[in-house]
């Protein structure tokens, strides 16, 4: 396991929201981006990333009215685990904060991994 601090990670995680194309990143609204060490009960113990929400290419005009803000958490241990050293973590959190981003847009895992994002 890569020894790594929260705060460490938490800058990869951030460095890795800064990579997003700014065409991109401004289409992002109503969404905050979590670390956790581990996923919730009841998930894969190796998740690494978790989009929760409700994708923009399903709302409708009357979904923005009052609703939480869509969440996007990476999971620190288990990426620590599956990493050999800090820079194998930065770019995982890279390629993980990618995924779950792509999700928010509606690009489900499938289209994800045909395009090398597994």
């Amino acid at each position: 396991m890569v020894e790594m601090t929260r705060e460490e990670f938490e800058d990869a995680v951030g460095d890795a929201l800064d990579l997003l194309p700014p065409d991109l990143a401004r289409l992002i609204d109503n969404v905050v981006v979590l670390v956790e060490d581990e996923p919730p009960e009841g998930e894969e113990p190796d998740l690494l990333g978790l989009y929760e929400g409700v994708p923009l290419t399903e709302r409708d005009q009357w979904w923005a009215a009052g609703s939480l803000p869509d969440r996007i958490t990476i999971f620190r241990n288990p990426t620590l685990r599956m990493c050999d050293d800090a820079d194998e973590v930065v770019d995982e959190v890279a390629v993980t904060v990618v995924h779950e981003v792509a999700h928010y847009f509606g690009i489900d895992d499938d289209r994800l991994h045909a395009l090398g994002w597994g």
